[in-house]
């Protein structure tokens, strides 16, 4: 049978010899799919720059479909979606900003959290005349119910597993 050559690209495999690789890697199918991959990884000034150079196509404007679908020289986006780009793009800059000034962490980062926790922790141990009870857990939202997870994700109950008896471990 010989050996193999599978593209990660294209999700194909075909034998592998020099003239069969060159004639994959030079073909439209592939290049597509390779353009398609590494523009998942673009930046949005990117995408932006790009989508506001292109006019916008009229057929999928007019019926919100494209026979060219992404290999179309038009643009998809419509204007709130330029402007959302647009948004995206200037708090991306904003942050560089921030950061290269070395400026404080803006609020929501880990940082601050470490902060809140710390304060929290020594406001606790200065009043701990009596011993506090810890907050009950509480499954992070958009979790499926306790009873819907398998049972190797279920906590154990109260008092433990259960031992059968004559349990010899090997």
């Amino acid at each position: 049978m010989g050996k193999r050559y599978f593209c990660d690209y294209c999700d194909r495999s075909f034998q592998d010899n020099l003239h069969n690789r060159k004639k994959h890697l030079n073909g439209v199918q592939h290049l597509r799919a390779k353009r398609v991959w590494y523009d998942l990884f673009r930046d949005a000034a990117a995408i932006l720059q790009e989508e506001q150079t292109k006019k916008p196509c009229r057929k999928f404007l007019q019926t919100g479909q494209c026979d060219f679908g992404s290999n179309c020289r038009f643009s998809h986006m419509t204007e709130q979606d330029l402007e959302k780009l647009s948004a995206q793009v200037q708090g991306e800059q904003r942050s560089k900003e921030l950061r290269q000034e070395g400026a404080d962490v803006p609020p929501g980062t880990i940082e601050d959290w470490l902060e809140k926790r710390a304060k929290r922790l020594s406001a606790a141990q200065s009043n701990s005349a009596l011993p506090e009870k810890p907050a009950p857990f509480q499954f992070p939202p958009g979790w499926p119910p306790v009873q819907d997870l398998p049972p190797s994700l279920q906590a154990p109950p109260p008092g433990g597993w259960p031992v059968p008896p004559n349990l010899q471990w090997g």
